[in-house]
């Protein structure tokens, strides 16, 4: 199985932090923020892995990141996205890295207290198809949002105002190969971006989408509070642990 971090966009969000770097090189406590998803990757035994990036400080990735000796890696994959053409678009890029290969994807800016290597070997077990990640939260609205129905995902909401469940879809996603020609079926959103939501509706419609509930916290940091909050949980329990 191979790994991709998806570490691009503007961070529009987050100005005027992001005005002169990405926002993916902003620290989470004492650690820049893409160190936590590289290291939830190699803790669920990914070796092989690619970072996306995009924006004026591309550059900066190489020089913190190197070769990934930093997480015991040989080597690692960069990639690069023009503008914010969305999440499913950022992955797109990679299809070359991973066409023929599973592939565990996970956000930037997504910190996990523990690990995901039970979901990777599940997946790892499934014929075919995807697994999310799901949690509750107290804001699903910010979410892709899942509605459920017994232990099946009947269909998946990005940003609904009334969310049909508390749970949101968190950034990491575990998909075969079929993920290349889905991408390539999605079409822009409203916002003007190819919606990952999309992808992970086709193995909805599919009855081959899979589920877990993430066990300890999880936080993004894509908003000043969450970016707050993550540094907080960070430091006071500490994040990646096996």
């Amino acid at each position: 199985m191979k790994g991709i971090v998806l570490a691009g966009g503007l961070g529009t969000r987050m100005m005027p932090l992001t005005k002169i770097t990405n926002k993916h090189l902003l620290p989470i406590y004492n650690k820049p923020m893409v160190y936590y998803p590289i290291q939830t990757l190699v803790d669920a035994g990914i070796r092989d892995i690619m970072i996306v990036t995009g924006g004026n400080s591309a550059g900066d990735f190489l020089r913190l990141l190197g070769n990934g000796e930093e997480f015991g890696l040989k080597q690692l994959n960069y990639a690069y996205q023009k503008g914010e053409g969305g999440i499913a678009e950022a992955l797109g890029i990679c299809e070359q890295f991973g066409r023929g290969e599973r592939i565990a994807v996970v956000l930037g800016d997504n910190i996990i207290e523990r690990n995901i290597i039970e979901p990777v070997k599940k997946f790892a077990a499934q014929a075919k198809g995807a697994k999310i990640l799901l949690k509750e939260v107290h804001d699903p609205e910010r979410f892709g949002v899942p509605e459920l129905k017994g232990d099946k995902v009947v269909k998946i909401e990005e940003k609904p105002k009334n969310p049909k469940s508390k749970f949101a879809v968190i950034g990491i996603y575990l998909y075969d190969e079929q993920v290349w020609e889905f991408i390539k079926r999605c079409k822009p959103s409203g916002r003007g971006e190819l919606e990952i939501t999309d992808v992970n509706n086709f193995y909805v419609e599919q009855g081959t989408m899979t589920h877990d509930v993430l066990e300890g916290w999880w936080s993004d940091a894509g908003t000043f509070d969450s970016l707050m909050r993550a540094s907080k949980l960070v430091a006071e329990g500490g994040a990646n642990k096996k």
